[in-house]
């Protein structure tokens, strides 16, 4: 019983992890479609103003939205790959054994 509970402990930690990495690459998909969408735009309606194509590629304007937002993703991309490296690999588990461990104390 205990070795199944343990397995279906682990296959649900797993499944929480490819969440949050599903999370992250349609995060980063969207990020780059909307962004070039974004850029294209106003690459555009730059030359259309009368701009060459170096003035409307390199305006700050068409990098404001990918380094906004890219800060963002850096965020996300922390939490999904660097903060289990930070807490350790089994800080969850941890945690978890911990919370147990406190509320059985308090219970009696």
């Amino acid at each position: 019983m205990m070795k199944q509970n343990n397995k279906q402990n682990k296959y649900i930690r797993a499944k929480h992890r490819v969440d949050r990495l599903r999370g992250f690459y349609t995060h980063a998909v969207v990020y780059i479609l909307i962004n070039l969408g974004i850029s294209t735009y106003k690459i555009i309606r730059n030359l259309t103003h009368g701009e060459s194509f170096n003035e409307a590629l390199f305006d700050f304007s068409t990098f404001i939205p990918w380094g906004l937002w890219g800060i963002g993703l850096g965020l996300h991309a922390f939490y999904v790959f660097g903060l289990p490296k930070l807490l350790g690999n089994n800080w969850e588990e941890e945690k978890i054994k911990e919370f147990m461990k406190d509320e059985e104390t308090t219970r009696f």
